[in-house]
């Protein structure tokens, strides 16, 4: 099937990659599947609504950026994604992209919690984190060196 994308126009994807939101992802409660694009050159990808063409996240994998970064999955999320094991997860963090890129922060509190297996996938908000909503993805001597 075809979809239209926000950042790469018109995309061919495989509806059996078609990740499901069951509960939509907070603020966005009505879109229900997205779909995965990379973005070239980049350990970023794009997580796109296959209904709104407008409703695209930048996201990437947090352990990438803040390899220390580890939280508990709460039992009703793994109830909900249909988790086996740690196998059928992948994780990403939601960017919001700043100008300079080296202002962007990462939304550590609340990661996106795919079951790869499944294709299902659930925005889980950590409590009693030190996490926040807000990481600067890079440190101000990071910036000086791009």
């Amino acid at each position: 099937m075809n979809i239209l994308t926000k950042f790469h126009g018109e995309q061919e994807i495989n509806r059996e990659d078609i990740i499901k939101f069951s509960s939509g992802i907070p603020g966005f409660l009505d879109e229900k599947e997205f779909y995965i694009l990379p973005l070239e050159g980049t350990d970023l990808f794009v997580l796109q609504s296959v209904k709104t063409t407008e409703v695209a996240f930048i996201v990437t994998d947090p352990f990438v950026l803040f390899p220390q970064y580890e939280f508990d999955l709460p039992e009703e999320a793994l109830e909900k994604l249909e988790i086996q094991s740690d196998i059928d997860v992948a994780t990403f963090t939601i960017l919001t992209v700043r100008e300079p890129f080296g202002e962007t922060t990462a939304n550590l509190q609340a990661p996106l919690v795919i079951n790869q297996t499944k294709n299902l996938g659930k925005q889980v908000i950590l409590s009693q984190t030190p996490y926040q909503t807000k990481h600067k993805i890079m440190t101000p001597q990071e910036q000086g060196e791009r």
